[in-house]
This record gives structure tokens, sequence and C-alpha cells, in this order.
């Protein structure tokens, strides 16, 4: 990217608890060992880690798992229908993140193309720059 960025005016979003962050195209979401302890122990796991069934270790590194029809392994519906993280308060850097990541914020079209499926974005609280950059170069929270 040039020294002149597309979205220096700011940007607008705000999570509309759709889940579409949630689900989709089989992918990874990447989690530290820090992050992997933290969820645990809000789980309750005593152990500090993760089972088989929420955690798959890719490489040296760990994703969080998916169901077989592509929803992270901690999305759920609430009462009111609402597509929820039920790890919400502990969710990883990579959840935290969206919509400000590199790849969404690589020009307007990449942009445009992720709010297709995110109703949050373009939408809600204005992030200025410095917020954007924050959150995009973001390495622990």
């Amino acid at each position: 990217m040039g020294s002149e960025k597309w979205y220096k005016g700011g940007l607008h979003f705000a999570c509309m608890e759709c889940g579409n962050c949630c689900t989709g195209e089989p992918g990874y979401v990447w989690v530290t060992r820090q992050e992997i302890r933290r969820i645990a122990a809000f789980l309750g796991h005593n152990q500090g880690w993760l089972s088989k069934d929420q955690l798959r270790r890719i490489g040296f590194k760990y994703s969080l798992t998916e169901r077989p029809n592509g929803d992270c392994i901690f999305m759920q519906k609430n009462a009111n229908g609402k597509r929820v993280c039920s790890i919400y308060s502990v969710r990883p850097l990579q959840c935290r993140t969206w919509p400000f990541w590199t790849s969404n914020l690589k020009s307007t079209n990449s942009w445009a193309e992720a709010s297709l499926k995110c109703p949050g974005m373009n939408n809600g609280k204005q992030y200025n720059f410095c917020q954007i950059e924050e959150l995009r170069l973001k390495k622990s929270w």
C-alpha cells in the first residue's frame, strides 16, 4: 500500500450481531497460547486448555474449530435469534480487530466486498485513521 491510505478519512463500523464473520468458507481463527488459556479459564476448564472439538493444531499454530456448516464452535443463537459469540469477552485478537484487517483495508474494493457480508461495515461508530491503524496493527490485547 502506498503512503496515502484510502481510508485516511475514517470508516464506520458497528457490530450488528449477525454472526456472518463467524461462519462461511472454511478458514482459521488463530489463537495464541495465552488466548487459549484465557478462553479455557472463562469456560471453566481447570486444565487451562481447550478440548479437541474446540481447538485444532495447524502446523505450529492453533485455530478454533468450526462446525460442519462453517460456524465457529463458539457461535450460538441467543433468545432473540441473533448469532452471538459465547466467548465474546475473551474472544481472540483476530475477532476483536474485525473488520479492520489488512486484507479488508487493501483497497476500497476489498472493503466493499467484505461489507457485502457484514451489515455493520459502513454503519455506526466512526473510527478515525489512527484508531483503524491501531486495530490493524495490533499484536495482542
